[in-house]
């Protein structure tokens, strides 16, 4: 399982390196090979334009945003996009953290992808509270049934009866056991540093998504994009396994693993194509109040790990004393 998914990833990690060669429309235009449908110019689409739950003067129905809302494709990839990554991440306050994070991206990059316009209901309600819980939910619900469990590894011909065999077939595809992995992000600078890292790395995943389909004229419903999100859950599930073991390993000396770096080439390599094709594509620049908010968490943050250290070192201190 590990050398498919090593050579899988390597041939990901080639095209995007491939990609990487190409100007904007030829990128465009490649993309044929891999869909027929695909390297026309996409309309541009936004959620925030009319943010009335209430319309009383549409004939054809006065719910019409809140319909149109409820039936998109998005509400079913917020299901299954959390619920896969609640199987791999396993940890529930580490997964809020994540699901807040995206919507607080959403806000900060409106300005260049109209995808991101969201109405307060929308983010909120909708994302946050409905469909990313639900997912969320799913996700360790699935976990916890699965936590533990083992499974005799007899053939499939002793089974008892056909939902034995079922269970045997599927049962070789999963864990003999499901770990819950700890990150304990509290546990002191360098630990909070090592998780937040992680969060800024699994955030530039989930926008390249969003900023790859918008200058490669990919629509949502395409199935590249379900392909490419399949493969970068299935990379995920070793490499957060990987690094989660890398953090609780308390050895002197210890090393990364290899699907960790893998990870690391791929997401900075599409960050890169979105930087590369993304030249000219978004002539809104950002907001002075944004740069300002976030300049002012990025102040406050490294003041916070600064104060933190040093708080340790003074009562590391007093103990030797």
């Amino acid at each position: 399982m590990d050398r498919m998914g090593v050579q899988a990833s390597y041939y990901f990690t080639v095209t995007y390196w491939c990609m990487l060669t190409y100007k904007r429309d030829d990128a465009r235009q490649f993309m044929k090979f891999l869909h027929l449908d695909l390297g026309v110019e996409l309309p541009e689409r936004s959620y925030g334009a009319d943010c009335r739950i209430y319309i009383p003067d549409n004939p054809a129905s006065r719910f019409k945003n809140l319909y149109d809302t409820l039936f998109d494709e998005f509400v079913l990839a917020h299901i299954f996009g959390w619920w896969g990554k609640a199987i791999f991440i396993r940890n529930q306050p580490l997964l809020w953290v994540l699901s807040i994070g995206f919507e607080l991206m959403e806000f900060t990059f409106r300005h260049m992808l109209p995808n991101f316009n969201e109405c307060w209901w929308d983010s909120i309600i909708l994302d946050i509270l409905i469909c990313n819980w639900f997912g969320i939910w799913a996700g360790m619900h699935t976990v916890r049934y699965f936590d533990g469990k083992t499974y005799e590894w007899v053939g499939i011909s002793r089974q008892p009866n056909i939902m034995g065999k079922v269970k045997r077939t599927l049962g070789q595809f999963t864990p003999a056991q499901w770990d819950k992995d700890e990150w304990h992000p509290l546990l002191g600078p360098w630990r909070f540093i090592q998780v937040l890292s992680l969060c800024i790395v699994f955030l530039t995943v989930e926008l390249n998504t969003f900023f790859l389909k918008f200058c490669l004229w990919i629509p949502p419903r395409n199935p590249v994009i379900v392909y490419r999100l399949i493969l970068w859950w299935l990379i995920a599930i070793p490499t957060i396994r990987e690094y989660n073991s890398y953090l609780q390993d308390r050895k002197p000396v210890k090393k990364v693993g290899a699907f960790c770096w893998l990870s690391l080439a791929i997401c900075i390599i599409e960050l890169l194509i979105c930087i590369k094709f993304g030249h000219g594509l978004y002539p809104k620049p950002m907001p002075v109040w944004l740069v300002i908010f976030w300049s002012s968490v990025g102040v406050a943050l490294v003041i916070f790990l600064i104060f933190w250290s040093w708080q340790l070192h003074r009562s590391l201190g007093r103990k030797r004393q």
